[in-house]
């Protein structure tokens, strides 16, 4: 049973049910669709005369369009297929990291146009606008120059003030205090911006898959481990933002007060120890946190290179990876402790080696639970082919059309 929160609420007006009602439609004609007007009826379990109504109303907001009829024969007419109108606009969906900036364009119901491309990340503030500004529209023009886009998701590692459009520190980035939102409106004027934390980003973006899956799981924890460690937490089916949008934010608690230090400037937190630069620090028998460290998109030794070296039984590598399995299920372990969620999602280049570290993951897990039904939760692998920090850039735009408002 859920408590009215008496800050945080929108009443229901007379409209509102209809809305929650259209937003049903629209996730059942995406699921199903085609989908004749008589299947929805009969998804929605409700009379025929409620769905000829929420159908006008989504074809007259361009959100739905008809196609051919079916074969089905319904009292000697053919019945009109419902689809979701992909046609009406494009998402472009922008994966900003250390070195480079990740760009993919979806329709406007998701799915992915073209390749993905990417393109150097200026740190200087301005001089990044203006790269992105120019990529984003050469890219557009040549992929589908006579679409409209109807929104650009953007996802940031870092801290980020959603209200503002602020990355309040993004140590990967090199970023304190970056107002983020302005210039990036002023560059593409009239067109919607959203902002997202990484890791949000990528629980976001699994979110909205498992839905598409028909799978409705409301209480998943996705970890995203690279250059750094980004953790997105949905309760609930709703992203765990916290008052400052700063929730999830398990890379930075401390394994060892002691430990090396992070990018984020303490020393011993979780991201220190799994991190892509933390696995190879421990390989090469360098001291973690000596220097700032340096990008693994332009290292000449990356975590890739590290497995491959694994699989060919160096024994050196193998005790890397091992090590940062152990810390990868120690941390793990209190997440779901503090959380106890369904699923967790793990992305990253490190599960290209999961079939090796898997069991010391599990191991790692397993001893620092509370209970062994919590030792025993469900982890999956999402591989770094699925983009999951692309996918929840383009649900930024894409998803709000499905989403339930927040009443009461």
């Amino acid at each position: 049973m859920r408590r009215i929160n008496p800050k945080d609420f929108k009443l229901a007006k007379r409209g509102t049910s209809r809305g929650i009602n259209k937003q049903i439609a629209l996730t059942l004609i995406g699921t199903h669709q085609p989908v004749s007007r008589a299947d929805l009826s009969r998804l929605m379990e409700t009379n025929r005369a409620n769905v000829t109504f929420l159908v006008n109303e989504l074809l007259e907001e361009k959100l739905i369009r008809e196609g051919d009829a079916g074969s089905q024969r319904v009292r000697g007419r053919k019945p009109t297929h419902l689809y979701l109108n992909s046609h009406q606009g494009i998402a472009v969906a922008l994966d900003i990291r250390a070195t480079r900036i990740y760009m993919m364009v979806t329709d406007s119901i998701g799915r992915q146009i073209g390749q993905v491309v990417s393109f150097p990340t200026f740190r200087e503030p301005d001089r990044f606008i203006a790269s992105l500004g120019e990529n984003v529209r050469h890219f557009v023009k040549d992929l589908a120059e006579n679409a409209a886009i109807v929104g650009i998701g953007v996802v940031v590692p870092g801290l980020l003030d959603r209200a503002n459009g602020t990355v309040l520190n993004s140590p990967t980035l090199g970023w304190k205090n970056v107002k983020l939102l302005e210039p990036l409106e002023r560059e593409f004027p009239g067109i919607a911006i959203h902002l997202e934390n990484s890791g949000k980003a990528c629980a976001l973006s699994q979110l909205w898959k498992t839905h598409d899956d028909g799978i409705a799981h409301n209480d998943i924890v996705f970890v995203s481990v690279s250059d750094g460690v980004g953790v997105g937490v949905v309760i609930n089916g709703e992203v765990v933002r916290g008052r400052h949008n700063t929730a999830g934010e398990f890379g930075h608690i401390p394994i060892s007060v002691d430990g090396p230090r992070c990018a984020c400037g303490a020393s011993g937190c979780w991201e220190a120890y799994i991190s892509n630069i933390a696995t190879l620090t421990r390989y090469f028998g360098r001291e973690a946190g000596s220097s700032r460290p340096q990008s693994l998109d332009v290292a000449n030794f990356t975590v890739e290179d590290l497995i491959i070296r694994a699989r060919g039984n160096d024994s050196k590598a193998l005790t890397a990876l091992n090590s940062t399995a152990r810390y990868l299920g120690l941390g793990l372990a209190s997440i779901i402790n503090a959380i106890d969620p369904m699923q967790i999602y793990i992305g990253g280049e490190i599960t290209e080696a999961w079939d090796l570290i898997e069991p010391h993951v599990r191991e790692a897990i397993r001893e620092r639970t509370l209970t062994a039904d919590l030792g025993r939760v469900a982890v999956t692998i999402v591989p770094a082919s699925e983009y999951p920090r692309l996918r929840g850039a383009a649900a930024l735009v894409t998803a709000p059309a499905f989403a339930a408002p927040k009443v009461a």
